[in-house]
């Protein structure tokens, strides 16, 4: 077994301990809802297969499913931000790059890095919320809970990522 797997396993156990046990339990003015664990499917390599991206994203999505009682809503999203990531990353890093390039801010620069972190973490927030919500009859509040947690999810990997390229 090689030792990104390891590291991989590290951060799936961390994420998944650190959203069930704490990050749940937080609801900013009933709407924010820091959803961190996106953080582990941005920061998959350049050069990773698909399937392995598809396969670690949707088991962790599952796993949070599991402890957080609700039933398809991580696993679908985390799984949809899977199959983009691949192709979204291509679109920020250069041609010539590496194949085994890791994407954060020191790689990628800290302007390509937060749209590329952004995008992706507003369509997760904006498909988990569609999906807990499975209607549109109240749109200012799924969108009111998407933005906010989307911004809230974003600002908490920005920490992460200031404290984890040094």
């Amino acid at each position: 077994m090689s030792v990104e797997f390891f590291k991989r396993l590290g951060w799936f156990i961390v994420l998944c301990v650190a959203q069930v046990l704490i990050l749940n339990h937080i609801h900013l003015y009933d709407i924010a809802i820091p959803l961190l664990y996106v953080y582990f499917t941005i920061t998959f390599h350049r050069g990773t297969p698909k399937w392995m991206i598809l396969l670690w994203s949707f088991a962790l999505g599952l796993a949070i499913d599991v402890f957080s009682n609700t039933p398809g809503l991580a696993s679908g999203s985390m799984t949809l931000i899977a199959i983009v990531q691949p192709y979204l990353l291509e679109l920020f890093v250069p041609r010539d790059s590496t194949e085994n390039l890791k994407v954060s801010v020191s790689t990628l620069g800290i302007g390509k890095f937060i749209i590329f972190s952004l995008v992706l973490v507003v369509v997760y927030c904006l498909v988990f919320f569609a999906l807990e919500a499975f209607s549109f009859y109240n749109w200012q509040h799924w969108l009111a809970c998407a933005g906010a947690s989307s911004l809230l999810t974003f600002a908490l990997m920005m920490a992460i990522e200031s404290v984890r390229r040094k």
